[in-house]
């Protein structure tokens, strides 16, 4: 399906802008965090969410987007990377109050906060910074595994507490490791549903959306950064490799466990 059809597919919205947003760089820091509880939430029936999933293979990704937002409401968070923002339109437009969570690890590149600050300008966000409860170290050298469970996969947790269902960006065309991604899932891990609704998307859906919306790209991808985190852990990669080649480069780890 090409993005040309799945932009159709979405109503026409105007962008809206927030005056006088503040920096990430002044943004205030989260309270210690406390040892995350069991979640109590049911474990939903996994048979209809792979239903649910199946259905929506060969849908708009919009319909996804939608369906999460009226089944879940305000138990549904946007988890935001900060590398571009298609997910973000799509997502805003169906529902516009939907809380955005972006996780400032301490070690992102100062172009991915500016431009995560103009996108809460532009889009007025409900969004939540994350703070990890350690100081900037050197771990990451010897503990990326470690560094990453710290900065990221402990504050999204206390993030996603009292949720019933999170949303992604993640997409099967970006690593080996997320071939077999589902749209729609149960993430035991995280007691809760799991919705990437451009799980089926390759890059020239992302870029074909993106241009057709007019939206702002991330100031390192004409760099060639592709998939793009902190930057002690993240390269360009070449035009042969996939999109997450350029993270952890020169080890065997290519994903950080927010997925698992």
């Amino acid at each position: 399906m090409s993005s040309a059809n799945l932009s159709r597919s979405l109503a026409a919205t105007e962008d809206t802008s927030a005056a006088g947003a503040r920096s990430l760089a002044s943004e205030l820091r989260s309270p210690p965090l406390a040892p995350v509880a069991a979640r109590a939430h049911e474990v939903p029936d996994l048979a209809e969410l792979a239903e649910v999933s199946k259905s929506f293979e060969n849908a708009p990704a919009s319909s996804v987007v939608a369906w999460a937002w009226e089944r879940y409401g305000d138990s549904l968070v946007l988890a935001m990377s900060g590398q571009d923002c298609v997910l973000l339109d799509m997502a805003i437009r169906v529902a516009l109050d939907i809380e955005v969570v972006f996780l400032d690890t301490q070690y992102h590149f100062p172009e991915t906060l500016e431009y995560v600050e103009s996108l809460r300008e532009r889009y007025s966000l409900n969004l939540t910074i994350t703070h990890p409860e350690v100081e900037p170290d050197d771990r990451w050298k010897t503990d990326p595994d470690g560094c990453c469970q710290v900065r990221k996969i402990d504050p999204l947790a206390h993030a996603l507490e009292g949720k019933s269902a999170w949303m992604t960006g993640l997409r099967r065309s970006e690593a080996p490791t997320r071939a077999k991604a589902p749209i729609v899932s149960y993430d035991v891990g995280k007691g809760l549903v799991k919705v990437n609704p451009l799980a089926t998307w390759t890059d020239l859906d992302v870029e074909g959306y993106g241009r057709d919306r007019n939206l702002p790209v991330h100031p390192l991808r004409e760099q060639g950064y592709v998939s793009i985190g902190c930057w002690p852990c993240t390269q360009p990669v070449g035009d042969d490799e996939h999109a997450r080649a350029g993270r952890w480069a020169g080890t065997d780890k290519i994903e950080c466990g927010l997925h698992g």
